[in-house]
């Protein structure tokens, strides 16, 4: 289902854009509160640089706003209608998530940003880094 060379693997996985080869993230913990958000400063396979400029993931907070909402909707649906239990403990249930999934929603804005700004190339490894 997820190959190399789709936008979906990278994202999912939190691969190196172009190549597809090496995890962006120095721990695969997420958990770890000092590990969330620790990335590479570049590829070791394709040495394409992760922080294109200063403050570049600042546009990963508005990404993150809507994934934080998918989950909140989510988990509305499956207390709320799915469940069926009442509205105070489905709001309880939605913070219980956002706060639960906190580290997952903040990678996965990385990871969905930094696939806008980059195409995967299969060559990438192949090729001599640019200076």
């Amino acid at each position: 289902m997820l190959k190399k060379g789709s936008k979906l693997y990278s994202i999912l996985t939190g691969s190196c854009p172009k190549c597809h080869e090496e995890s962006m993230y120095v721990s695969k913990n997420m958990y770890d509160p000092s590990e969330t958000i620790h990335m590479h400063e570049h590829c070791s396979h394709c040495h394409t640089k992760y922080k294109i400029e200063p403050s570049f993931f600042y546009g990963a907070m508005y990404v993150s706003y809507a994934v934080g909402t998918a989950f909140a909707i989510a988990a509305f649906i499956i207390s709320y209608l799915i469940i069926g239990s009442t509205l105070s403990t489905a709001f309880i249930t939605i913070i219980g998530a956002l706060v639960v999934f906190m580290p997952v929603i903040m990678r996965l804005s990385r990871n969905i940003w930094i696939n806008f700004f980059f195409k995967y190339d299969s060559n990438a490894v192949q090729r001599k880094p640019e200076v």
